[in-house]
């Protein structure tokens, strides 16, 4: 599957709306593309109190649900915004979920790059001591 394609699945899971009062989601949507070929989708959730989810995060927990870990590709596509990079917490999350998931590609507006270079500097096991 391509870039292009995998930018459609996530446009299309685009879906903004009203939780309640002060909670929304589906302004962020990402679909990742795993090692053994199957896509997941998510789209994030926006509460006030900050302990809401990002889209790479609810597409992850799909993917760990299905039973798979390896992310070969992944896009997040914002609805006011077009593709976005995923956050500094996304970028730690994927590269942690698997060893190899470093080098997951990721779709930029104007490029393709590994997850190790938007995460030069990443935590590693034992690294705080």
């Amino acid at each position: 599957m391509n870039f292009n394609e995998l930018y459609e699945i996530a446009k299309d899971t685009l879906n903004p709306r009203e939780l309640s009062k002060s909670s929304y989601s589906g302004s962020v949507a990402a679909a990742l593309l795993t090692d053994k070929g199957n896509v997941y989708k998510g789209v994030c959730i926006d509460v006030p109190c900050s302990i809401g989810f990002c889209a790479e995060h609810a597409a992850i927990a799909t993917m760990i649900t299905a039973g798979e870990n390896r992310i070969v590709k992944l896009v997040a596509v914002s609805y006011n915004d077009g593709i976005v990079p995923p956050c500094g917490r996304c970028r730690e999350f994927i590269n942690q979920i698997h060893e190899e998931n470093k080098f997951c590609e990721v779709m930029l507006k104007d490029k393709v790059i590994t997850i190790d270079e938007l995460l030069p500097y990443r935590w590693e096991p034992g690294s705080e001591n």
